[in-house]
């Protein structure tokens, strides 16, 4: 990747994140990276390009983690904390504005857009990847347990910005202890 384009994306970045997609235009950006407009187009051939790639990072970062915490601890439950931990981290850090996703989402409602497409292609892929480790678990119900972690993950980081962050993360990691204690009663046969 050219300095530029780096440049770039990491000040569209930064603004989007801050300040949200649509408030953040193009001369800003151009402005603050200190790149000529065709440096611009050459690299993202519109906004829009722009928007799918700052999205594109932000998924590649929490799919790096995730496999960090895979490769860091032997165990499923320990794994599911550490991507736990990891999000709760996020949600306490100064700045921090909600889920980058959660973010775009709702300023991008059309299904059919490429931004909103990059959107549910992240949160396809997480809920995927939070399945496989409940699986692991030996979870007799490990897509309804997966569902109920990016439920709790959604709250938590859509509360965290609106308040107080650390009785949400307190809340956040209770709730998947909770999913991790949990096992699913079977019925007595009568």
């Amino acid at each position: 990747m050219s300095e530029a384009r780096t440049r770039l994306l990491n000040t569209a970045s930064a603004l989007f994140y801050a300040e949200g997609l649509h408030s953040v235009g193009i001369d800003r950006i151009i402005a603050t990276a200190g790149v000529t407009r065709a440096t611009l187009y050459r690299h993202f051939p519109s906004k829009d390009d722009l928007v799918v790639t700052y999205l594109t990072q932000a998924d590649e970062t929490i799919r790096t983690r995730v496999r960090t915490a895979q490769t860091q601890n032997t165990s499923p439950d320990e794994i599911i904390r550490t991507v736990g931990r990891s999000i709760a981290d996020d949600i306490q850090t100064p700045g921090f504005r909600g889920c980058a996703f959660l973010n775009a989402a709702a300023e991008y409602p059309d299904p059919a857009h490429p931004v909103h497409q990059a959107v549910l292609e992240h949160r396809h892929w997480f809920l995927s990847a939070i399945t496989e480790l409940f699986s692991q678990t030996g979870k007799p119900d490990p897509e309804p347990a997966a569902r109920h972690f990016t439920m709790l993950r959604d709250g938590a980081m859509t509360a965290g910005c609106l308040t107080n962050p650390q009785p949400i993360c307190e809340t956040f990691l209770r709730g998947v202890e909770g999913l991790l204690k949990y096992r699913s009663r079977q019925q007595p046969d009568f």
